[in-house]
Order: structure tokens, then sequence, then C-alpha cells
């Protein structure tokens, strides 16, 4: 009987061609641990073919896949590198805190404060 399934890893590979699967992969690894971030990064750069995302980020081709392993150490720059050369930027977002409430920014508190005393 033939196999009727796709295989797993390439289904992901073309999936994370897609830069809106890939930045939700992305954000789904880094919640779970700095190296599955890591490892995300690089299914990223195999889907986007590693020596090509190499070659824009300015490193070796070896030295990507060290900067992307479990233990990998990329430098904030190299990052930076790699991460422009998957088309993909860094976001930030208040983290939640114990009771499900943020902290307003200090510049609407200071607001807040300055539209109570005319």
């Amino acid at each position: 009987m033939p196999k009727r399934t796709v295989d797993f890893r390439e289904q992901l590979l073309e999936d994370l061609a897609n830069p809106e699967e890939a930045a939700l992969y992305l954000n789904a690894a880094s919640e779970d641990s700095e190296e599955m971030l890591l490892v995300a990064l690089r299914d990223i750069a195999e889907a986007k073919q590693m020596a090509h995302v190499a070659e824009h980020a300015g490193v070796a081709r070896e030295a990507l896949y060290r900067m992307l392993s479990k233990s990998g150490n990329p430098t904030y720059s190299s990052l930076r590198g790699v991460l422009t050369a998957l088309g993909i930027r860094m976001c930030f977002a208040p983290v939640e805190t114990l009771g499900g409430r943020r902290r307003r920014p200090a510049k609407a508190r200071v607001a807040a404060g300055k539209s109570k005393h005319p």
C-alpha cells in the first residue's frame, strides 16, 4: 500500500517559507526556551536555504549552523543579521503580571496624573 502522508519535516519547511507562519513559529518557540528559539530560527533558515540566509546575514554558512544550534550563543548583531535575512523583525510586548494586570507605562501614568490636576 502506498504511503499517503507527507513527511512532517518537508511540510514544516514549506510552511516556514511563509513569513507569517515563521513569525508565529518563532513566537511559540520563544515562549518555550532560548534553545527552542534558536532551533526555530534554524528551521526557518533551512526553509529559506541556509546558504542564502548566511550570505545575506554576512556570516559563513558553517557559523550560521553553529550559531543556531541548541547550544548556540549568537551576538545581538548576528541575530539581527539573521532576522533581517529571514525577513523577520523583533517586536516587544509587556509581560503579564500575576493576577493578569499590567502596569501602565510611565508616560500613561504621567498623562493620567496631569489630566486630574489642570
